[in-house]
Parts: structure tokens; sequence; C-alpha cells
């Protein structure tokens, strides 16, 4: 069946009434609206791959006041996309979320900063106002932020951090050097709002060595218990991977299943296209398997927090792969 984000029937294909009956529901939570970040999940429910493993998937969008997390804890989904940092956070904190999946290889958070406002390298961060996404977003900035010897309570040896909002605004102002962006979405927002690639420099969290694992698929542990709970996972791991697969070679395609599903409306075919281009580029590589040794490199990223790391001690059981394993083979 096809549903809107907010799980109201928007239309369905023709199937008879036992094969509705006998399908499944999940309900997926994203981390953000509705755009070609996800698109793996959209071109599944658009295809027909979620109805071909007897799952009627419900996809459920975010936005700046929603936290995976928080839905997942008060039932609100079976499955939440979420980055690692704050799903190993909330389970430091006591909601037991466990990884069944990694659709991204590759990490595509930066900072953008403004050349003219002096940063030319990272010993230009000092004294300066650097734009922070929070609610979880924050926590790969103070890893690495850590890693380079700078407090973030400001002052000319620290930096002073500004609570960004999900625009690029503080950085087109001048009210900040840099400003959080990912390659796929908020540069191009600097870039379309005039400034040049040549008046901008980038740091991307992968070349700095503090990039940490995004947009996986997190499920409450005591429901990988039940066995009938484990199985629909399977075949949502396994529908959703062929809809990663088939966005990554029909870009355009996808980005065009992805607005067939904003209800906003705010979204363009030629900026969606050219997200799904760049969210390729993080997706190309995995199978969804989670590798150990991503794995290992976001956690030691997150207990170098110094003072005060993201987590304070070795995660355990944060991390599944006999979902992936079942949906694989």
């Amino acid at each position: 069946m096809k549903f809107i984000t907010t799980g109201l029937l928007a239309g369905a294909v023709s199937i008879s009434g036992w094969a509705a009956a006998a399908q499944d529901e999940v309900t997926l939570q994203l981390k953000w609206v509705t755009q070609a970040q996800f698109a793996g999940y959209y071109v599944a429910l658009e295809n027909g791959y979620y109805d071909d493993e007897g799952l009627d998937v419900t996809i459920k969008a975010g936005g700046p006041d929603v936290a995976p997390a928080q839905v997942i804890a008060g039932g609100g989904a079976d499955v939440v996309v979420d980055w690692m940092p704050s799903a190993l956070s909330a389970r430091e904190n006591g909601l037991p979320l466990v990884n069944i999946a990694q659709p991204f290889k590759s990490s595509g958070m930066m900072l953008t900063c403004r050349r003219d406002a002096g940063v030319s390298s990272t010993d230009d961060f000092a004294g300066k106002t650097l734009g922070v996404w929070f609610f979880g977003n924050e926590f790969p900035f103070l890893s690495w932020m850590a890693k380079l010897g700078l407090s973030t309570d400001g002052g000319d040896d620290g930096v002073t951090v500004l609570k960004q909002g999900f625009n690029v605004d503080p950085i087109l102002s001048g009210q900040a050097a840099c400003v959080s962006t990912m390659t796929y979405n908020e540069y191009w927002q600097v870039i379309d709002a005039g400034l040049t690639p040549e008046e901008l420099i980038v740091f991307k969290y992968q070349d700095q060595g503090v990039a940490t694992l995004e947009d996986g698929l997190y499920v409450l542990e005591e429901n990988l218990a039940d066995p009938e709970f484990s199985d629909r996972m399977v075949r949502f791991v396994r529908a959703s991977m062929q809809g990663w697969k088939w966005a990554e070679e029909n870009p355009g395609a996808a980005a065009e299943i992805v607005l067939e599903y904003d209800e906003t409306g705010a979204q363009t075919i030629e900026h969606q296209t050219r997200m799904m281009g760049e969210i390729a580029l993080l997706t190309a590589g995995s199978n969804g398997a989670l590798d150990p040794a991503d794995y290992e490199r976001t956690v030691q990223s997150l207990l170098a927090g110094g003072d005060d790391p993201v987590i304070s001690m070795e995660p355990t059981g944060a991390w599944t792969s006999a979902i992936t394993d079942a949906a694989l083979n």
C-alpha cells in the first residue's frame, strides 16, 4: 500500500483482501522531513518492495521538533532513522536502542566557513563563533573540538557555540564564521544564497577523523526478543536496501518519488535530484550491514570527548548483525 507520511491513506495498489489481511504493519520514524535523504524507504514503498515482503509500512516524516528516540520510546514507531551518536547517548541514558542496519556508509556532515571571516584551517577556529545543530547532532562536533583541544565555552582560546537553527542564516548574516552543513543539503543552500565555493572552505568530518555513523536503523532491544518482530525487521531491512540500491542507480526517478510524498510542496525536483546524487555517495558501499570497524571508530570518537564525553563507557549490545545476516542471506 502507498501511504502519505502522516500515515493517512493516499492511494493504494489493487490487492486481494486476503493479501491485505496478511500484511504485517511497520511504522518508520524518519530523522528529518521528507527528502532524498530517505529516498530508499520511499522507493521501497512506491515500488512495492514492502508489499512483496508482506509489509504494510507507514513512514512518518520528522522535523525540527521530532526526536526519533523520543518517538520510539513513546511507542510511536517500530523502527527509527537516527545518527549513532544520539542513539548511543540515549542508550547510555536508559533507552536501549539497538542498531539493526546501517544504510549510510559515509558521513555527510561538514562545517562550512567563510574565508573572509578569517578561517582557512582548523587552527583558525579559536576565537570564532561556530554554528552547531543540537538535538543529538552536536555530539560529533563536541568530540571534534575536544580532539582539537578547543573549549566550547568561548574566549580567545576556545570557540563560541551558536545553537544553529535548521538553516544557514548565521553564515549569511555574519553572525557565525562557520555553520553546520550536510554535503547533500545545507551546503547547497549557502551556494544558492549567493556565496561561491571559492569564498568558502569546508571541513568534512570524514576527513577530520571524527566522522560518526549517520542514518542507521534502530529498534528497542526488548522488541528483538520477539521472533515475530525480528522477522518483520528482516523483511523491512531487505526491502529497504532494495529501495536504496534502486535509488542509487536511478537518482532522478528516486527524486521524483520523494516529491510525490512531500506534503509541504516546498521541495523542488532540481534540489531533490542534486540531493539524491550526493546521498548516493554516502550509501555507496553499504549493503545494509554495519561494519564493525565503522562502529568502533564512532565509539572511540565519542569517548574522546574531553571532560564531558558523549558517552562515558564502551557500549555493550548497541548493535546486532542478526537482522542483516538474515536479510542478506
